[in-house]
C-alpha cells in the first residue's frame, strides 16, 4: 500500500509542528504540505504536483475557515478526505461539517492512536466518528426529532438498508460484497443510490442519516 499523503491546515504553527512530527513517526504516513488558513490551503492544492489523500482541517482558521474550505474542497477535489480538527463536540458542529463534505471529526486533544485510526478509517471505509461523537448525534436526534437535517419520507429497499448498516459498521465495499455474496460494483451502485436518496454528500453523511433516523442498533 502506498503512503498516505497528508496536509495539515491549522493557523497555529506550533500545533502543526507537533502534529507533523508525530504523524511522520507512523509507518505509511507523510505530511506533504502545511497551510495556515483556507486560502493558503486551496492555493497549495491548485499548485501541488503531489497526490493529497487526507487533510486534517482546523475549523477556526482566519481569512477562510475550515468549514468554508471544506465545502470548496469537497466540490473541487472530491477524492480528498477531510478530517475536521476542533474543540467542539456539539451535534450542530459535527453535522454542519459533514454536510459541507467532511469525512471525519477529530477532537484536538485526541491521542495519537486515535489520530492514526481516524486517518486509516477514512481511507478504508470513508468515515470516522468516535463514541463521543456518536453519542452527541444520538442525543441531538432525541432532542430534535422534528428538526432533522434529512427531512421527508425516504423509501429505502431492504437491500439498501442492509448495506447502509454494514457501511456504518465500517465495512469496506469489498467486505460488504463478500458478506452479501454480491459484486463490489453492485455495492457501489447501492451506495450511490443511498447518497442520491438521502442527499448525503459522502459516507459520513450516510452514517449521520442512519443515526438520526434510528436505523442503527444501540450497540453500534
Amino acid at each position: 500500500m502506498s503512503e498516505i499523503n497528508i496536509i495539515l491546515a491549522d493557523d497555529h504553527s506550533l500545533f502543526r509542528r507537533g502534529m507533523k512530527k508525530v504523524l511522520e513517526e507512523i509507518a505509511g504516513m507523510r505530511v506533504v504540505q502545511e497551510a495556515s488558513d483556507g486560502h493558503e490551503l486551496l492555493k497549495l492544492l491548485s499548485e501541488s504536483q503531489e497526490r493529497t489523500d487526507v487533510i486534517l482541517m482546523d475549523l477556526n482558521m482566519p481569512s477562510l475557515n475550515g468549514i468554508e474550505a471544506t465545502a470548496i474542497i469537497h466540490q473541487k477535489y472530491p477524492a480528498i478526505k477531510v478530517i475536521a480538527l476542533t474543540i467542539h463536540d456539539e451535534e450542530q458542529f459535527i453535522v454542519r461539517m459533514v454536510e459541507k463534505g467532511a469525512d471525519g471529526y477529530l477532537f484536538k486533544n485526541a491521542e495519537i492512536d486515535e489520530v492514526e485510526k481516524a486517518i486509516r478509517d477514512v481511507m478504508a471505509s470513508g468515515f470516522y466518528f468516535n463514541d463521543k461523537m456518536m453519542m452527541a448525534l444520538r442525543k441531538g436526534s432525541a432532542l430534535k426529532v422534528k428538526n432533522l437535517s434529512f427531512n421527508g419520507v425516504i423509501n429505502l429497499t431492504s437491500r439498501e438498508l442492509e448495506i447502509l448498516k454494514l457501511i456504518c459498521k465500517e465495512l469496506t465495499a469489498a467486505e460488504i460484497a463478500e458478506k452479501l455474496y454480491i459484486s463490489i460494483r453492485t455495492v457501489d451502485g447501492h451506495r450511490q443510490n443511498l447518497l442520491d436518496k438521502t442527499g448525503a454528500r459522502n459516507t459520513a453523511g450516510l452514517v449521520i442519516y442512519a443515526v438520526k433516523k434510528g436505523l442503527l442498533d444501540i450497540g453500534f
